[in-house]
């Protein structure tokens, strides 16, 4: 808690002094690239807790839900953890978030497009910037909006060798009969329907390039999730599965599109164990 008298702030409690006592936090360094002309995208790069000069790291990209959400320099507990595990942790606010300015923030009708342009001009910049960075040992996760990047990507690129999708989407065609959202949120969105543009739909579903995929993927789903039905994890997993990738499915019961933030802690843990292990699997080796 802190005491304001005019502009002079005065810290009053000290909560978390044992945590800064017995943990180690990460810094957040500020990264920006100019995706497209005149389009800066910014995010931010975290080293492990233990950095030593000279030393190669595996690192794990993460993307946020929404689309129209956003990342900022706040503490992010499972990023703080990773970090704390070694890892060097990156992530930014790609065109779709909620940042700027309406053009900006405006994806609809290209999903995958703009949006993965930016993660993977950033990526390449935070390589460039960091030479730490093994970049053969990278990993990409998110979850929503950033779990259907995740399926997205690892069906465009063989640049990372582990992925984790969370509660994602993977059929802009099935999910169009199958969320809570509203009726109206994936023509809205997508600028089609089954019955107007099949094909567009379609051509932006992760599902339809699973058969490019090489990343060995684990999805992570609630069964009480009707934002992002579990089904949608289930296609992409079986797509990868039928194309002889590595792949794992593992399910919350109980759990809803919460499960991340709001779940039982017992879940919330196992959820943070089984993602952090599928990376330690493939990226420390």
């Amino acid at each position: 808690m802190y005491l304001k008298n005019g502009i002079e702030e005065i810290q009053k409690t000290h909560i978390n002094k044992w945590v800064m006592e017995e943990r180690k936090i990460s810094k957040l360094e500020r990264i920006s690239t100019e995706s497209d002309p005149g389009i800066i995208v910014d995010g931010w790069v975290m080293k492990p807790v233990d950095f030593e000069e000279g030393k190669k790291y595996p690192a794990i990209l993460n993307i946020h839900g929404g689309p129209k959400s956003a990342f900022g320099e706040v503490f992010f507990h499972e990023m703080q953890y990773w970090a704390g595990k070694g890892y060097v942790v990156f992530f930014c606010n790609l065109r779709g978030s909620n940042v700027k300015d309406n053009a900006y923030s405006d994806i609809r009708g290209k999903y995958g497009a703009v949006d993965y342009k930016d993660i993977m001009c950033f990526t390449d910049e935070v390589l460039k910037k960091c030479p730490y960075i093994d970049e053969k040992r990278l990993g990409v996760t998110g979850g929503s909006y950033g779990g259907y990047m995740t399926n997205w990507i690892i069906g465009h690129t063989d640049r990372f060798k582990a992925a984790v999708s969370q509660r994602s989407i993977s059929n802009w065609i099935s999910k169009f009969n199958t969320t809570d959202i509203g009726y109206y949120w994936v023509e809205d969105q997508n600028k089609a329907t089954p019955w107007s543009d099949v094909n567009k739909l379609w051509d932006h579903s992760p599902v339809k390039y699973a058969d490019k995929v090489k990343t060995p993927t684990l999805f992570i789903h609630a069964d009480e999730d009707y934002r992002c039905y579990f089904a949608e994890g289930i296609q992409m997993f079986t797509a990868l599965k039928y194309h002889n990738v590595e792949s794992k499915f593992c399910i919350f019961k109980g759990e809803n599109h919460e499960l991340s933030r709001s779940g039982k802690p017992i879940n919330r843990i196992g959820r943070l164990k089984e993602i952090t292990e599928w990376f330690d699997l493939h990226l420390k080796v």
